[in-house]
């Protein structure tokens, strides 16, 4: 997959792509539903399927004192959607100057004439330019008119209701990553470097690898089941895990962190790039009277985690 983030120096095989048009936070189901109208009309057309998405996110740049809210960050984001066959993403800077684009100038001067799209895919619900003032049925109209194809996916549910981010982050705020997954159609990752730690866990017996999840909307803190993908290093795998998510209350005030203890694992990952997925809750932070008595709490959490990740 190509990453394109700079317009002005594509080259002209980047161009004419067919795209589905969004922010794609978590590419969960419905997502998946838009990609897959575009993935079509790519095979009709006979041109590269992309993604037009913009960083930082809209409401970042619109709010950036808002809390954290995004389920992936971007190398999470670009990660999977090459899993799932993107072949172009269209990764716009948004800021002053795009934010000042009316509706009309983002489906010309955009569009059509840096990115030279043969098609687009946009949500129903999709709005854009100055104001968000344009609509989808604005696009259907711009489109006509510029000479590029339009078609707008419906919103996607089921019986336990629509796929959104919003009921995404809801589910992932309750600890019910079971209920994320199936919106999403892939266990909730948080993907990230692995920074140095205050290294307790070594001293534990548990040597965890951390990850900062700054910038992410939190799941419920606690312990969960986990599996880890090591995605660079010559640890390179898949490994099953516990997690803890949180502050870490027993060792006083700390940062919000997820901290991975991968099972029957030896070897060094700082500054390695890891995945890991949110499979079980299992129990929320607590503090304890002695060390002792935290140790034998997560003897028993990462029992209860293998017996776990043994049917998954």
């Amino acid at each position: 997959m190509r990453i394109i983030r700079d317009t002005h120096y594509m080259e002209d095989a980047d161009r004419g792509a067919s795209v589905a048009i969004g922010n794609f936070d978590g590419v969960h189901r419905g997502h998946q539903a838009v990609i897959n109208i575009a993935r079509e009309e790519a095979r009709k057309l006979n041109c590269p399927l992309g993604i037009m998405t913009f960083e930082p996110h809209p409401r970042q740049y619109f709010a950036p004192d808002a809390p954290p809210f995004r389920l992936m960050n971007a190398e999470a984001r670009a990660n999977r959607l090459e899993k799932i066959g993107v072949e172009r993403l269209y990764e716009l800077n948004f800021g002053a100057a795009l934010a000042d684009h009316s509706a009309r100038e983002f489906a010309h001067d955009v569009i059509h004439k840096e990115l030279g799209l043969r098609h687009v895919v946009v949500g129903a619900d999709f709005c854009f330019g100055k104001g968000r003032t344009g609509t989808a049925a604005d696009l259907v109209a711009f489109g006509e008119e510029f000479g590029f194809g339009v078609t707008i996916a419906p919103l996607v549910a089921d019986a336990k209701g629509q796929f959104s981010s919003t009921n995404i982050r809801n589910a992932l705020s309750d600890g019910r990553p079971a209920d994320a997954a199936h919106m999403l159609g892939h266990w909730h990752r948080i993907e990230g470097e692995v920074i140095r730690g205050d290294q307790r866990g070594r001293e534990l017996g548990y040597p965890t690898a951390n990850m900062s999840i700054a910038d992410l909307h939190p799941p419920k803190f606690g312990v969960y089941a986990v599996k880890v993908d090591v995605m660079s290093g010559p640890h390179q795998g898949t490994y099953d895990g516990a997690a803890s998510l949180g502050v870490r209350p027993m060792f006083g005030e700390n940062v919000p962190n997820i901290e991975s203890y991968l099972f029957d694992f030896q070897g060094d990952l700082y500054s390695t790039h890891l995945s890991v997925a949110l499979v079980e809750y299992l129990r929320p932070e607590a503090t304890f009277d002695t060390i002792d008595a935290l140790i034998t709490q997560m003897d028993a959490d990462c029992d209860r985690a293998r017996k776990i990740l043994a049917d998954v």
